[in-house]
């Protein structure tokens, strides 16, 4: 698709902060791109600095932005940085910003997951890593792709918990860095990667966690990882 452009008036010149920020949320959404979880333009990334709000435009390849494609918009969604019409998911995005403590937001097709959204309210719990998402990740109801509706849908399904799945849509994870709710939608990808593998076989049902295996793997996780780790 061609880029379009968008005739605010009062944008502004970004900041040394929001440039980084930008060059990272670029190598996010292509990297959406090269693991398979989106395709073409669908899906989009974002990122907040201070209050405003860096997005992927709308309609643009990942791979033709460029440093001077910058697109930020404030939280009541005025556009503040570039001309680039902003992403149509702003709702979606805007509504996690809003109501949450994120500092970034991935959404993507995935098809595993879409797939899953498709069949079940809730991803069953096939494994333990759903306590990284605060829980069992839930499906929010369709609503039209863009809309205020959806936002509120996802909203619903997120709250508890920083990442759930969108039907017939995809999905939407948060995190405090663009490598965090990177790392969150490729996690849920593969769960559900893994629950469709697992109930394919004909005659059998996955083993599932019950709520209290889920729980204190919750509790181990807090502390994985490094901690005081000296650079």
């Amino acid at each position: 698709m061609a880029q379009t452009r968008c005739d605010e008036a009062d944008v502004r010149d970004p900041g040394e902060e929001e440039l980084r920020a930008w060059r990272e949320l670029v190598a996010t959404a292509r990297r959406t791109v090269a693991d398979g979880l989106v395709v073409g333009t669908s899906g989009n990334v974002s990122a907040r600095v201070g209050e405003t709000v860096l997005v992927t435009p709308s309609g643009v390849p990942y791979d033709r932005l460029t440093p001077d494609d910058v697109t930020g918009v404030g939280l009541d969604g005025r556009q503040v940085l570039g001309t680039l019409v902003p992403t149509s998911e702003l709702p979606l995005h805007l509504a996690v910003y809003r109501t949450t403590d994120a500092r970034a937001v991935v959404h993507t097709h995935a098809v595993h997951a879409t797939a899953v959204s498709t069949l079940v309210p809730e991803l069953p719990l096939i494994h333990y890593m759903a306590a990284a998402l605060g829980g069992p990740v839930r499906v929010a109801p369709y609503a039209t792709y863009g809309t205020e509706e959806l936002a509120r849908n996802m909203l619903r399904a997120l709250a508890g918990r920083s990442g759930c799945l969108l039907q017939n849509h995809g999905t939407v994870t948060y995190g405090a860095t663009l490598d965090q709710a990177y790392d969150r939608t490729a996690q849920l990808e593969w769960m559900c990667r893994l629950w469709l593998t697992a109930s394919s076989v004909p005659g059998l049902s996955p083993a599932l966690l019950t709520p209290q295996q889920l729980a204190r793997a919750e509790e181990r996780l807090r502390g994985y990882g490094q901690r005081d780790r000296q650079p």
